[in-house]
């Protein structure tokens, strides 16, 4: 650990140019609730653009220049149906826009559920999301971030994964005796599946995660509209009404339940944009970091 904490300085350190830096494994020791499996990476130095298979979980650093630095952090997980990651064009991408405007930000390479690769699958990707938190937190210090301004942000099923964290994270799946908390600051969720239930979920990131014929209870469980509460953190929620992919229904109901909990939440829904809009729309990104100074 302590071999650990010395890497994470010096890249820490090292990243004074806001560039991308190495990309960090997510776990220092073995990767738990892995299986055995011939199942293996493309080999390279970094992340593609498109991932396809992700079984060894990663975190990679967009860090501001000291002078610009707001002290927050952003843990971003793209999306991709829970059977790819859209790495480049909503991790790295964003990456590099919140970091030209003193954000801190880190992308989340989680690992995609497959039985053949995990002991649980329907835990993996969530055990990666509490981990990224818990990595960022306790390396507040070498990578310039306050601990209190870690938040969470996710791309349609990246989305799924953001709101699970933001409502699951008193029940930790990792190893953390230091008890580092869990629990982000804030989420941001663009574009997000939120719900398993038939009638709001994307089937096929369903299906990925829960498996062909889910239990009512890993439905309900996984349904994050349902598993809000007064503690839940405040979020910043967009969508567009025309999204054929993820219905826009999945962030009205999660807006719905918390502002009825009382949690602060703003929603912008596009009247036009489709699923990804993203890629098309390069203003989407201003009204969020206006929304993400109100933090601060």
């Amino acid at each position: 650990m302590k071999h650990l904490f010395s890497f994470l300085t010096f890249i820490g350190m090292a990243a004074l140019a806001g560039r991308a830096q190495e990309v960090i494994p997510l776990y220092a020791g073995e990767i738990p609730n892995a299986r055995p499996s011939e199942i293996q990476e493309p080999e390279g130095d970094a992340p593609a653009p498109f991932i396809r298979v992700s079984v060894v979980p990663t975190l990679q650093a967009f860090l501001p220049e000291p002078e610009k630095a707001t002290g927050q952090a952003v843990v971003i997980i793209p999306g991709g149906g829970y059977s790819v990651i859209v790495y480049g064009g909503e991790g790295v991408s964003t990456a590099q826009k919140l970091a030209a405007n003193g954000i801190a930000a880190f992308v989340l390479k989680y690992r995609l559920p497959r039985d053949e690769t995990m002991v649980d699958k329907t835990i993996g990707p969530l055990q990666d999301a509490q981990q990224a938190i818990k990595l960022v937190r306790e390396n507040a210090e070498a990578w310039g971030v306050d601990p209190g301004k870690v938040g969470i942000m996710g791309f349609s099923a990246g989305g799924h994964l953001a709101s699970t964290e933001a409502t699951h994270y008193e029940t930790p799946l990792i190893e953390n005796a230091a008890g580092t908390s869990l629990r982000p600051d804030f989420q941001i969720l663009v574009y997000p599946v939120i719900s398993m239930q038939d009638e709001l979920t994307h089937a096929d990131s369903r299906r990925q995660l829960l498996g062909e014929n889910p239990s009512a209870a890993d439905i309900e469980l996984y349904s994050n509209e349902l598993q809000i509460t007064a503690d839940s953190p405040p979020a910043y929620i967009i969508h567009a009404g025309d999204d054929t992919t993820v219905d826009v229904d999945n962030s009205i109901a999660y807006f719905q339940q918390l502002r009825k909990r009382g949690i602060p939440t703003e929603l912008h829904i596009y009247p036009k944009g489709g699923h990804g809009f993203v890629f098309r729309q390069e203003g989407w990104v201003e009204a969020l970091l206006s929304w993400m100074k109100t933090l601060n």
